[in-house]
Formats: C-alpha cells, sequence, structure tokens
C-alpha cells in the first residue's frame, strides 16, 4: 500500500492537469463517472494516503489500498478503474477505491491529522495517543486518524529508529519517548520524500525487511504485531519493551 510520501508524489506529477477541463471519461468504477465530463479540475490535494481531485461543490478520493496503480499519458492492457483525458494528456488509476465527497473538501478532513500537511499537529497526536493507553505502539502509529500517511514501512523504521519495541503499549512509553515517535513519524516522512523521489529509498532503510539490527549486530526480528497484524522487523536487544 502507497505510504503519504508516494501520494505526495503523484501529487505532484498530476499538477499538468490542475485547471483543466476533462474532455472524457471511463472505467469500471461505481461511482457515477459521467459527473466529471466536462468538469474543470480545482486543484489536486492529499490527506495522507487518499489523492483528492478538488471541483468546485465535490472530489473524487482516490486511495489506492495494497496493490492499487497509476498511469500518467499511458494505460496499461487492464481495463482502469477511473480513466481521465484531458488536451494534454491523460490520468488512469487501476485496482483503487473512488469515491465521491460532496461539498466543501474541509468537511470530510482534519488536516492537522496529517503528518505531512502544514497544519500537522504533533500536540494533537499526542492527546489521541494518551486516548488509547492499552493499545500496542505499533496499531497506534498506523492509525491514520492520529497519523495520516503512515504506513508499515514508515512505522517500523520510526520505531527502530527510537529504539522502542512494536509491542510497547502506549501508556507505558515514557513522555519524551512518546514526543520522539510523534515527531519522528513527520521527520521520516519528510526523508522517505526526498529518497524515494531519487530512488534511493530502500538504501535507507534500517530495520524494515532486515535481517541484522546495524547496532547490536544480531539478528532482527520478524513478526506480525498488533491487532492489525502488519509486519514488523525490531531488534529485541536495543529496542525496549514497555509493558
Amino acid at each position: 500500500m502507497p505510504e503519504g510520501p508516494s501520494i505526495r508524489i503523484l501529487k505532484e506529477e498530476t499538477q499538468q492537469f490542475s485547471g483543466q477541463e476533462i474532455l472524457s471519461v471511463s472505467g469500471n468504477s461505481a461511482i457515477d463517472i459521467q459527473r466529471l465530463h466536462g468538469k474543470t479540475i480545482k486543484s489536486f490535494m492529499t490527506w495522507g494516503k487518499h489523492f483528492l481531485i478538488c471541483f468546485d461543490d465535490f472530489t473524487v478520493k482516490i486511495h489506492l489500498l495494497m496493490f492499487g496503480t497509476y498511469r500518467i499519458n499511458e494505460r496499461k492492457e487492464t481495463t482502469p478503474r477511473l480513466s481521465l483525458v484531458f488536451a494534454n494528456g491523460e490520468l488512469n488509476f487501476y485496482t483503487c477505491s473512488v469515491k465521491i465527497l460532496e461539498g466543501d473538501i474541509n468537511i470530510h478532513y482534519n488536516w492537522y491529522e496529517d503528518v505531512m500537511n502544514k497544519n500537522w499537529s504533533p500536540e494533537k497526536a499526542k492527546e489521541s495517543l494518551d486516548k488509547i493507553p492499552n493499545q500496542m505502539i505499533c496499531d497506534a502509529v498506523l492509525d491514520q486518524n492520529i497519523f495520516s500517511g503512515v504506513g508499515n514501512i514508515i512505522k517500523n523504521e520510526v520505531l527502530y529508529r527510537c529504539y522502542i519495541h512494536p509491542e510497547s503499549r502506549v501508556g507505558k512509553i515514557p513522555d519524551d519517548k512518546l514526543k520522539e515517535i510523534i515527531d519522528e513519524c513527520s521527520i521520516y516522512s519528510f526523508q522517505f520524500l526526498e529518497w524515494k523521489k531519487k530512488y534511493e529509498l530502500k538504501s535507507h532503510w534500517l530495520a524494515h525487511t532486515k535481517r541484522e539490527c546495524k547496532r547490536c549486530n544480531l539478528p532482527l526480528y520478524k513478526k506480525q504485531t498488533g491487532v492489525k497484524k502488519r509486519r514488523s522487523f525490531f531488534c529485541t536487544n536495543c529496542q525496549n519493551l514497555y509493558q
């Protein structure tokens, strides 16, 4: 599943279509796609893993889910979920969720929850974490209503950076370490974006999919952790378990 930084790249790549009229629309989406025909795109926005195509009175929300893809000015052999054709090119989405959000986009999203948004609020993230003391930090960091845009790669890398075991209970982690995790979720997301643009993201991974802890020279554990059962890679020697 693409994480927030990858959706930011999608936003940058589609700027050529901002302000453009949709000349034709097709696809196998369940929404009334013909509603988009003849409409002019007001702007493109993102909220975490959501890609937003904004019009005057509604917004099309694209979520690429686990295996979604997109193509700009080219097509795959399979039928797109949504295809938009402009005078200067086309935008095609595959194997994704497509929904329409009515009215002003601001009534649908809390921008302070997005770790890459200018309105991101570490203070509100801390308030949210304080309300779920019994939850494992590996689940909390993936909660899109607290850390919108954070995915499994960022989770593993942040917890490794902060020396925190993924199965630690939120309420048992010292406040200074919780604040460090909160800050690193945003910091690492922007680094992720920079590295991905340079096609060097994987070379910077310290924990995700790795077999050995670079700090301890010991094997890293691979385990499905928390309620979400997402893959965690961690060192039981240097990542402290708070229970």
